[in-house]
């Protein structure tokens, strides 16, 4: 966990600058492909994602090093070879495991988050999940155990593999001739988020195309039918947390209320979407028809609200650099509470985003106990003897945030209902 933490340190600058670069160019060409508020919403996501990840919060239900133990057959001494083996190792077994999390309804909900944005852009690519409990990704790696590639290895490998499929998240490069017989490439990218017919559930493979090429799931990006990103039953809200949960809470809610005892049992391991015909006729969803006349989801928003959002999001990720920073010296229940505290900050902030009208309270609860939090430890987990009144300045921070929190749910509630008048006058 801790060298995860170390890994982020370096990692979370690296993305912050490819997404300013990818925000900027936007302007310069004239094409942003940037929105404020769900921008605001999938750096949040990814907050909460390595929060979770950090800490370690996953039951394993067979560890890689278990299936290593017994299955392993051979022993691979040459470096070069173990490096490159492990890496196509973890290639293949992410092409199966996301085209799982696409097959089979109850584990959508792993990676709805992922797809949630209607946007594509290289913030899009943070909205990663912290919906999953027990982790079964070592079952795809069965070939790496059995060929004996060590665990340090697949351990050092598996950040590095994630963090490279960061950068194909962008519509600002086309096509890149070759190499689209090689590797994941923008555009195939943009087909496997796309919800037209002609994309939906292609272009599974994570670094290498090959999977999809060998196992037909590959589909090109057509000239004369752009992609439309989201999702075909639209989540309607800029709170990660909630987007998390919300397959899983409509599968529960279908389990109850259908007739048929075994399909409460059932729907959660049938194909993704579907739901039993009693339920679906008398509880419909939300369902895109026709994904080019959709309206995509946003929010009434002032300019000053907006910078806002997007200083409690930079305020959470300042927090989350110092707990990385830091992480070896913090004892686990203090982590546990730091990292409570920016799941509680992201679900307030982007409540506020949605108009909530629980968002304030929620907001003034983490204020509170971040005070509480630094006045419980003695100061800011060490931040002092690196910035002289650091705690003081993470205590103005929450004071702020509380104070804040209260102009702006009154102010904007004013703003959307004349936004509101301004729309229905025109219509």
């Amino acid at each position: 966990m801790e060298a995860y933490a170390q890994a982020l340190l370096f990692a979370i600058p690296g993305f912050t600058l490819l997404m300013t670069l990818e925000l900027l160019y936007g302007y310069v060409k004239g094409h942003q492909t940037f929105r404020w508020l769900d921008s605001v919403s999938s750096i949040s996501s990814g907050l909460t994602n390595i929060v979770k990840d950090s800490l370690g919060l996953l039951v394993v239900l067979v560890s890689y090093p278990f299936l290593l133990k017994h299955l392993a057959v051979f022993k691979i001494s040459t470096t070069w070879l173990v490096v490159l083996l492990a890496f196509l190792a973890i290639d293949f077994a992410s092409y199966w495991s996301h085209r799982l999390y696409h097959s089979i309804n109850v584990f959508w909900n792993r990676h709805v988050i992922h797809h949630s944005s209607e946007e594509f852009n290289l913030p899009c690519a943070l909205r990663q999940p912290i919906s999953v409990v027990f982790g079964f990704f070592s079952l795809f790696m069965l070939p790496a155990a059995v060929v004996g590639i060590p665990h340090k290895v697949i351990a050092l490998l598996l950040p590095i593999h994630l963090f490279l499929q960061f950068w194909y998240h962008t519509k600002h490069i086309g096509k890149l001739g070759w190499l689209e017989y090689i590797i994941v490439t923008p555009s195939q990218h943009r087909v496997h988020h796309g919800i037209n017919p002609e994309y939906i559930d292609k272009n599974f493979s994570a670094i290498f195309c090959v999977w999809d090429r060998l196992f037909g799931t590959f589909q090109e990006e057509l000239d004369d039918v752009p992609p439309v990103y989201g999702v075909l039953t639209p989540v309607r809200t800029w709170n990660p947390v909630k987007i998390n949960f919300l397959h899983n809470w409509n599968l529960l809610q279908d389990a109850w209320h259908t007739n048929g005892f075994l399909e409460k049992l059932t729907l959660w391991f049938r194909p993704t979407g579907y739901r039993p015909k009693d339920v679906k006729q008398q509880y419909a969803l939300n369902y895109i028809d026709d994904v080019h006349t959709y309206e995509k989801y946003d929010t009434p928003a002032s300019y000053p609200f907006k910078a806002w959002s997007l200083f409690q999001m930079t305020l959470s990720l300042a927090l989350l650099m110092w707990m990385f920073f830091r992480f070896g010296t913090i004892p686990y229940n203090e982590l546990l509470m730091y990292g409570g505290l920016v799941f509680v900050s992201v679900y307030g902030y982007t409540s506020m985003m949605d108009g909530e009208k629980v968002a304030p309270w929620i907001e003034s609860a983490r204020s509170l106990f971040g005070l509480w939090l630094l006045y419980s430890t003695g100061g800011w987990f060490g931040l002092d003897a690196y910035l002289s009144g650091g705690s003081y300045i993470v205590a103005f921070s929450f004071a702020l945030t509380l104070v804040g929190t209260w102009y702006f749910y009154s102010t904007e509630e004013v703003f959307r209902e004349q936004q509101e008048a301004n729309s229905a006058s025109l219509a």
